[in-house]
């Protein structure tokens, strides 16, 4: 009998090289006994030292993947499950693609366990502040069913890199300093802090955006199942907000059905949409779930176009940055105010036009408290350019102003350079005219600042080219 020693709970390498050795000494699955240093020590020692191994073997990069993910699960069978799947994986190299196999099928539902406790993680950790200013710190509890916080912790990093943070577990608990996650042994829940200043505002907040209307109480418990509760600062509400729409509903029951108002005869809108146009806020609303590329994983939300439907010129840029994430709005950072001042001096009023990117998901990698920009590969152009032509559609505007090399490469449909196309307007395929033009931003990143001028009136004068191109649509209609 070969007993195996694993450093953790998560000792994902210490098992994979483990399971590696024995399976190239041919040791079967019923002849190994998996445990964990902390756990109480085995009676026996092991009785057949491994010989060192030699050779290799395939498997599949999905196993690996699946593995990865399964050994978080708190079953602790699940080091003795994985090796009799790897195991089989030799002589099967397909058995993955059998869902009904049951060695198959529990370790893919210990993944999506895993998963989901990650997700639960994600929604259900509240920060408490202790301290004040400079002195503060922000701490959660949180009671995971499995082996999740070294999963998680980069979602929070990312989320909150502007706040130092420690999340509390019975497992381990995870600590972010600005500059990298720590990982420390966990902890009891006595030393988690239990209430802020900002609890009050918090649970404001959530009762002024209760819909009773839009109650399911089944489906909230199931999403938020009642162990959460206790560690949530809106949760002392819900019995009352759920009471209260029931109420409400009751009340609207027994005054029994009154008559229809009459209706009002109301004027027809100003634009009344072809049939099969896309209206704005119906995209806008499909584009919040967007899952086209991975750039959704890591971004805040999705931010879209924003303006009027009417408008005659569409501003396309490249990606929203830090601000725009955060607000899930376009052009709202310091390159939305460059922009800004730039369309007054052209003589174009910002509420006329539309603005959106050319991608909509925030791309970026941190560096302690900053989340730095990132340019958008093709793949990712390409992936959401199908929200730009729906806008496209939609708006149906005279002119489209590519700002920068991503928008260029969105509108166009391939790489265009700044330089050589700038300054004149270009006819697309569908009859619609463009210009291109620098991103605002790039006005920003220029350290001289008489390049920084000379490039911004260039810049105001693209734009106002934009607007002569309106004036003799104008005249011509």
């Amino acid at each position: 009998m070969h007993h195996i020693t694993l450093d953790s709970e998560t000792d994902f390498d210490g098992w994979r090289k483990a399971a590696r050795a024995l399976a190239l000494n041919d040791v079967k699955p019923s002849d190994v006994s998996w445990r964990v240093a902390d756990d109480a020590p085995e009676l026996f020692a092991p009785t057949a030292p491994l010989e060192p191994p030699h050779g290799t073997f395939n498997v599949p990069a999905k196993f690996v993947e699946l593995a990865g993910v399964a050994i978080l699960h708190s079953n602790p069978e699940r080091f003795a499950l994985l090796y009799r799947l790897l195991w089989r994986l030799r002589s099967h190299h397909d058995l993955l693609d059998i869902a009904t196999d049951p060695d198959v099928a529990e370790i893919a539902a210990m993944a999506k366990a895993v998963h989901r406790d990650e997700h639960k993680m994600h929604a259900f950790v509240r920060f408490r502040e202790v301290g004040r200013e400079q002195k503060s710190h922000f701490v959660a509890w949180f009671e995971p069913e499995h082996h999740i916080v070294k999963l998680a912790a980069p979602f929070f990093a990312r989320r909150f890199a502007d706040m130092p943070w420690s999340i509390l577990t019975p497992d381990v608990c995870a600590h972010w300093d600005g500059h990298a996650v720590s990982i420390t042994p966990g902890v009891a829940k006595s030393e988690a802090p239990t209430v802020d200043r900002l609890e009050e505002i918090w649970r404001s907040y959530c009762a002024s955006i209760f819909n009773p209307a839009r109650l399911k109480v089944q489906a909230m418990q199931k999403e938020m199942p009642r162990k959460y509760w206790r560690n949530l600062p809106e949760a002392s509400l819900i019995k009352s907000l759920i009471e209260g729409a029931e109420r409400s509903t009751s009340a609207m029951i027994e005054n029994g059905v009154t008559e229809p108002h009459k209706a009002q005869k109301r004027p027809e809108p100003p634009m009344v949409r072809k049939k099969g146009q896309d209206d704005i806020e119906t995209l806008r609303e499909e584009a919040a779930d967007c899952r086209a590329c991975h750039l959704y994983k890591h971004a805040t939300q999705t931010v879209f176009g924003e303006g009027r439907q009417t408008a005659r010129i569409m501003l396309v840029g490249e990606q929203p940055g830090d601000k725009e994430d955060l607000a899930g709005k376009p052009f709202v950072g310091p390159a939305g105010q460059m922009l800004d001042r730039a369309l007054e001096e052209a003589g174009i009023d910002r509420r006329t036009v539309y603005v959106t990117n050319a991608v909509k998901h925030f791309k970026f990698v941190p560096r302690g408290k900053i989340r730095l920009h990132q340019k958008p590969n093709t793949p990712e152009i390409r992936a959401c350019r199908q929200w730009y032509e729906r806008e496209l559609a939609a708006i149906k505007p005279d002119l489209v102003v590519a700002m920068g090399a991503t928008a260029a490469q969105s509108v166009f449909g391939k790489i265009t350079p700044i330089n050589k196309n700038r300054g004149r307007p270009i006819d697309l395929d569908d009859g619609t005219r463009a210009l291109v033009t620098v991103h605002p931003s790039y006005l920003l990143r220029l350290p001289d600042a008489d390049a920084k001028a000379r490039e911004y009136q260039r810049f105001v004068q693209d734009l106002k080219i934009a607007a002569g191109v309106l004036r003799k649509s104008a005249h011509a209609a």
